[in-house]
């Protein structure tokens, strides 16, 4: 059976992680292999604050993100979250953060891939689906991350195995991270990160540069992320804190986040229509929920969701527990 999907599946994959890029207006849009890398699978905290999480990311989602930010942990640190991104391509992370001294150690594994792909032949005639997934993408880190200055400056880098299938085609390769986090008053902090540092046409190499306001009962936060691939992006994120000491049980955090990616259609979902968001692709929502003493342990949980339009609806959580 002659099939020419290899193509075929390389522009979806780079359809689902990049919905922002506009092919027909920026020249290098498509121009990178792994695009999958572009996903924020293993954050939901930053998928529902609009991607403006450079300069607060903390904990094991940091690694996802800005390493410099896993600098923050004080104890040992285990997290797992799940994503069901958008046409059924899923992500399964699993983040560890291991105290060494002053020294963090942060290791990822991240599980990604679709089923029930669309198979064509050469005559654009479909076939039969096969029982194997045809994408698969997994990426295994280790990350190094240390605080200066009472954790006043942070810094973190971050070493990448990256294994992409595209049917029958595999391709592996290493890439890089390193970021830092500046927070000179409390209430203020800044933070940067350049990702899949390599080969510019075998990764979606970016950086990305944040800044934020807070206080004990909100946070403020904005990105401008800018890929080899696609033009420059910002992001806003509103956090409203109700605080542990408050509520006696947990500490809970809403989170509304915008993000300045392209239209992607309309939805026929009747709830989303019935929210007036059935058009929108650039409003995402999330909670977290955050207590230091549950069973003896510090456990947390984070949820965030994000309408595609016409392409579906992301939705992501994460379960992390601190021993």
């Amino acid at each position: 059976m002659k099939m020419k999907n290899i193509a075929l599946l390389a522009c979806f994959t780079l359809a689902l992680a990049a919905p922002a890029a506009r092919a027909d207006s920026y020249a290098d849009a498509g121009t990178s292999a792994s695009a999958f890398l572009k996903i924020d699978a293993g954050s939901p905290r930053a998928q529902a604050l609009g991607n403006a999480y450079a300069s607060i990311a903390d904990g094991p989602e940091a690694l996802f993100w800005n390493p410099a930010g896993a600098a923050s942990a004080t104890t040992r640190e285990l997290q797992f979250s799940y994503q069901d991104y958008l046409q059924g391509y899923k992500s399964r992370a699993l983040a560890y953060l291991q105290p060494m001294g002053k020294t963090i150690i942060g290791v990822t594994l991240n599980y990604m891939d679709m089923g029930g792909f669309d198979y064509r032949d050469e005559y654009g005639y479909q076939q039969p689906t096969v029982m194997d997934k045809p994408v698969q993408n997994f990426v295994g880190s280790l990350s190094l991350a240390r605080g200066f200055f009472n954790q006043g400056l942070q810094i973190g880098a971050t070493a990448k195995y990256i294994n992409e299938k595209l049917d029958t085609y595999r391709y592996t390769n290493v890439g890089f991270d390193v970021g830092a986090k500046l927070r000179p008053w409390s209430w203020l902090g800044v933070g940067g990160a350049i990702v899949n540092i390599g080969d510019r046409d075998e990764m979606p190499r970016g950086w990305r540069v944040g800044a934020d306001l807070g206080t004990k009962y909100w946070t403020l936060s904005g990105e401008y992320m800018k890929y080899v691939d696609d033009e420059g992006r910002y992001g806003v994120g509103l956090e409203i804190h109700i605080p542990e000491d408050l509520l006696q049980v947990a500490r809970f955090d809403l989170r509304v986040g915008y993000y300045d990616r392209e239209s992607t259609g309309y939805s026929d979902s009747e709830n989303l229509k019935s929210l007036g968001l059935d058009s929108t692709s650039k409003v995402s929502f999330g909670f977290g929920i955050y207590s230091s003493e549950l069973f003896g342990y510090g456990a947390s949980i984070d949820y965030a969701v994000t309408p595609f339009g016409a392409l579906g609806t992301s939705q992501q959580i994460a379960v992390s527990v601190q021993f």
